[in-house]
């Protein structure tokens, strides 16, 4: 078997991240009757998507902290309402404080959703079954993480949790992976990445000497970056 050790994402590649926070951004809508705001739901929903996307891809390259990320996700699409971007713009300390109730009551919707990826047990088990080691590498919150995985039931699959602020950097910065191997045992010439986002899994993988397998959840254009690149985590079965 050429591969002992697999580094495997963990949002949006097995945990139905996406999916989950939707359900979660629709009650964490209601709970603060945000309708009195938004007429329309859909404009908020798309304004938290862009700035979601936005702030976790520039928190991923070091450009910004979690602090900012959590206030800011959340204070970009509730100024889409004129009447709130007035009131941020009156009480910066007092809004921001409103965005941090928001963000924690939706962590909290967040994290206690059980959802995770089509196939994404029956791969862990027959992984497992086949004799593999297998760490979790996350850029997510220690926290919700942990969680998540409680919640979803699939924190013994893990013989090693490896989140971004335990290790003191984020993917894709190799720091994130030297720190991954050193705490895994695991070594470069038999393990291999799995994961959904071919910048901070796949390219960062790469970069460290790692094998990589694409989970292309999202249709990217993989730009020959990824060892091996899947549509379902069905397929890896025939890698691995």
């Amino acid at each position: 078997m050429k591969y002992r050790d697999l580094f495997i994402d963990f949002d949006d590649t097995l945990y139905d991240t996406y999916g989950n926070a939707v359900i979660a951004l629709e009650e964490t809508f209601e709970a603060f009757h945000l309708d009195q705001w938004f007429p329309d739901p859909k404009v908020f929903y798309d304004a938290y998507w862009a700035a979601n996307i936005d702030l976790w891809s520039r928190y991923a390259k070091g450009e910004i902290d979690r602090p900012f990320l959590i206030v800011e996700r959340f204070r970009r699409p509730l100024c889409m309402s004129e009447e709130l971007r007035m009131k941020s713009e009156e009480s910066v300390s007092a809004f921001k404080d409103y965005c941090l109730e928001i963000s924690d009551r939706f962590l909290d919707f967040c994290s206690g959703k059980p959802g995770v990826v089509d196939g994404a047990r029956e791969l862990m088990d027959y992984l497992r079954g086949r004799g593999y080691r297998m760490h979790m590498c996350s850029n997510g919150f220690h926290e919700v993480q942990y969680k998540k995985l409680a919640a979803c039931g699939l924190r013994d699959y893990f013989q090693t949790v490896i989140l971004s602020e335990d290790a003191g950097a984020n993917k894709p910065s190799k720091d994130f992976f030297d720190y991954a191997f050193k705490v895994s045992g695991a070594e470069r010439e038999t393990t291999i990445m799995i994961g959904d986002n071919l910048q901070t899994d796949i390219l960062g993988a790469r970069d460290a000497g790692l094998d990589t397998i694409l989970f292309n959840r999202w249709n990217v254009e993989p730009s020959g970056i990824p060892t091996h690149t899947v549509t379902t985590l069905h397929e890896i079965k025939d890698i691995l």
